[in-house]
């Protein structure tokens, strides 16, 4: 069976790690490149957080292009509140031996785009900054683009502003330039993955591997563990997960059938105000614009949390 091209576009960030090893570790997918973002910390530690994760699991093959330093047109808000200092606060990653081939962002992509003989999917974790930038600067090179997976984005209700995601709010722009590209585009925002739930069994479960990658990842699972935002009006005794965002894009081509997706049609708020980086989903289609998205709203929650505790286990 033929692999699935991925270049992985990411700010890690403790999903972001979650999602490359459920890529690395699928049969169905083959990464060829990887691009950083700057979103959950600044574009220095998203790229030493790569390079750290190539290491743990022996993956040094893989290129990394270190993308732009901040949004299209606004000031860098980072997500230390959230992931730490390092950005992956919790995992004591291997210093990176992943040569440092001083390839940008752009560069990469477009070279993979180009030598590619199919198609090539590319996932986004993180704000889209350089998504866009490729789209902008290349738009010959769509035609060679699969398709555009990404987490970001709701369509009831916001994480960082009442009615915005972070990694949207981040760079409205870019994403706005992701959403209108006439690429294939798949979102997973806030009303699927604070559905992808990760439990404190689990985590354990991870931890009694006993690798080194084990390890790593139960540090990092036990740190992300303090950050578990709790649902509104939650009911006495509710027991919240830790939500690992940004691995429902990744496991999403692995097994799509895990997901309910909509399709409909998707715009991005880029005006100042309480609506800035708010992600309108026609829900009921209530434009009658084109359906130009396919949106996630639910998941099969035991596949997920199974999906994870499997990747992990394939790495020493």
């Amino acid at each position: 069976m033929d692999k699935r091209k991925v270049i992985y576009d990411c700010d890690p960030g403790h999903d972001d790690a979650i999602a490359l090893l459920i890529g690395l570790a699928s049969e169905k997918l083959d990464i060829v490149a990887i691009t950083t973002s700057a979103g959950n910390q600044t574009q220095d530690r998203t790229y030493t957080n790569v390079k750290g994760l190539l290491s743990l699991v022996k993956r040094e093959d893989i290129p990394v292009g270190r993308g732009a330093e901040k949004p299209l047109k606004r000031n860098l808000i980072i997500a230390d509140y959230i992931h730490g200092k390092t950005g992956i606060d919790g995992a004591e990653l291997p210093l990176p031996t992943v040569e440092d081939r001083k390839l940008k962002a752009l560069d990469l992509m477009v070279e993979i785009l180009r030598k590619s003989d199919e198609k090539v999917t590319i996932v986004a974790t993180g704000p889209q900054t350089n998504v866009a930038i490729l789209l902008m600067a290349y738009p010959e090179l769509k035609e060679k683009i699969e398709a555009i997976v990404f987490m970001g984005g709701a369509c009831f209700g916001g994480n960082y502003t009442p009615n915005s995601e972070f990694n949207i709010y981040v760079d409205p722009e870019a994403a706005d330039i992701v959403a209108s590209s006439g690429v294939p585009v798949y979102m997973f925002g806030l009303d699927v993955t604070l559905k992808a739930q990760f439990f404190k069994e689990d985590a354990e479960a991870v931890k009694k591997l006993g690798t080194e990658t084990s390890r790593v990842i139960g540090g990092l699972l036990d740190f992300f563990s303090n950050k578990i935002a709790q649902p509104f009006l939650a009911p006495e005794g509710h027991i919240e997960g830790m939500h690992l965002h940004d691995a429902c894009a990744m496991a999403y081509l692995v097994d799509p059938d895990m997901f309910t997706m909509v399709h409909t049609n998707l715009s991005v708020n880029t005006q100042d105000g309480l609506g800035l980086g708010q992600t309108v989903v026609d829900y009921n289609n209530k434009s009658k614009k084109e359906k130009n998205a396919w949106v996630g709203f639910d998941l099969d929650m035991d596949k997920f949390r199974a999906l994870v505790k499997e990747s992990i286990a394939k790495f020493d």
